[in-house]
């Protein structure tokens, strides 16, 4: 099966909204991602999303750093994507390719109809940004703290710490 490699950006603001783009094409039209594409062959990750951000929204964008990478199986292929948190650097999120794209505030992110491979994305970063997670650095992993408990151990790894944007750093820990 042919294997697909690209970059996502999550990229979020000073207000913790998250930047979602909807598809104006192909199979999976008017469904919405998270914004970016894919990588070049020598082309190294944080290199190739700064590169599609500004190919599809005319934007610079700062990577702080990997969310996670996801793998899923489409019918016709394989996708690895490497997801990462960003800031706009300059620009104004001008669409080039997408149909449609808004803010969204963690309480909203399950409100519109995900990609399957950036909905398992989405899934986490609602478990990890709920509201009432400590902004402490050194916080322990509380199951209790997520929205989901049955699925908190499944997710463990990923609640490490939150930065003082709210987010939360998904290095293993």
């Amino acid at each position: 099966m042919k294997q697909i490699e690209v970059v996502a950006a999550i990229i979020h603001d000073s207000e913790d909204r998250i930047f979602v783009t909807q598809r104006g094409y192909g199979e999976w039209k008017d469904y919405w991602e998270f914004p970016g594409g894919k990588t070049e062959s020598g082309e190294i990750p944080e290199e190739a999303l700064k590169r599609e951000i500004w190919e599809e929204l005319e934007t610079r964008i700062v990577v702080e750093r990997l969310v996670d990478t996801v793998e899923w199986e489409y019918p016709a292929f394989h996708l690895i994507m490497h997801c990462y948190l960003c800031q706009v650097e300059s620009g104004h999120l001008e669409l080039k390719e997408h149909e449609a794209a808004k803010w969204l505030r963690k309480e909203e992110l399950e409100s519109v109809e995900w990609l399957p491979a950036d909905r398992k994305v989405v899934r986490e970063l609602v478990l990890c940004l709920k509201d009432g997670i400590s902004k402490d650095t050194d916080a322990e992993f509380n199951k209790d703290d997520f929205k989901y408990p049955e699925l908190a151990e499944k997710n463990q790894r990923m609640y490490h710490a939150v930065d003082d944007n709210g987010f939360t750093n998904f290095a293993e820990a």
